[in-house]
Order: C-alpha cells, then sequence, then structure tokens
C-alpha cells in the first residue's frame, strides 16, 4: 500500500520533462496500482499515459504500440508480458450507473488502471495515484501534482 504523498508542483511545460517523468513513474507503479489523472482537456494526461506504457513495452522488449485517448470506447488494454494496462476515459460518462458494468477494479492483482476524468467515481480503490495535471501562467506552461506515491 502506498503512503499518502502529496508532491510540490511539477513542472511539465515539455514532452522531453513528460517523458522524463513517465519513465521515474515507471520504477514505482506495480499491478494492483490504480492511478486517476484529472485535469483540462488537451493538459497532458494522455501523453503522459502514452510515454508510460511506451516505457513498459520498452522494458519488456516489444513492439511499441500507438497509445490514444479511448474517449469513445471506455478502454484501451494494453498486455505486456503478464502485466495488463487498462486505460480509461470516462469523459463522455454522466452518470454513476454508467460504470457498473465496466469493472473498474475487479481482480485487478495483475493489472494496472489508469483512468482519466475520474471524477464520477465515487469508491476509492486502494493503492490509488492521484496525478494533477494542471495549466500555468494562461496555458502556456504545465505542472502536475502527485498524491498517493512519492517519485
Amino acid at each position: 500500500m502506498h503512503i499518502a504523498i502529496s508532491s510540490e508542483k511539477i513542472d511539465l511545460s515539455s514532452e522531453e520533462k513528460t517523458e522524463k517523468l513517465a519513465s521515474r513513474f515507471f520504477k514505482k507503479i506495480k499491478p494492483g496500482d490504480t492511478v486517476f489523472l484529472y485535469g483540462e482537456m488537451g493538459v497532458g494526461k494522455t501523453t503522459f499515459i502514452r510515454y508510460l506504457i511506451n516505457k513498459f513495452q520498452k522494458e519488456s522488449k516489444l513492439e511499441i504500440t500507438e497509445v490514444t485517448s479511448p474517449t469513445f470506447n471506455l478502454l484501451n488494454e494494453y498486455k505486456i508480458n503478464d502485466i495488463k494496462i487498462n486505460h480509461y476515459d470516462l469523459f463522455r460518462l454522466k452518470s454513476i450507473e454508467e460504470i457498473k458494468n465496466l469493472d473498474l477494479f475487479e481482480n485487478n492483482s495483475k493489472v494496472i488502471t489508469l483512468i482519466e476524468w475520474p471524477e464520477i467515481i465515487e469508491k476509492r480503490p486502494d493503492n490509488l495515484v492521484e496525478l494533477l495535471f494542471k495549466y500555468e501562467e494562461n496555458h502556456q506552461k504545465r505542472s502536475l501534482q502527485i498524491k498517493g506515491i512519492n517519485l
């Protein structure tokens, strides 16, 4: 179980910084963890997820795949050896009833669950890490605050 940690703001104003942070995050995240990604549209949530999943693939010597937001199909799954990464995007959902059949947290001991737009979720899972992406300085810069894990 993670220690409740709240980080300082981390500058993510470039893709290079986002990629480096995803590589650091890769070393801390493990099966059974759930990551909630908060932030406005276009702030970098999916970009961070792409770098994270691609890092898992590189380290496992697998082909690097395209990672896109599952906005319309709600879920993209990535199999990396015996780990599965479930990437959800709940942006289009309007009620708690709509997530009941998604099995978001069921049998997740070999699953890393990444959820964009998790605001609709009422029950917080164990081993939760929260990433709060934010625009700074009139959308010229981006930052991230992490809760639930210490990098």
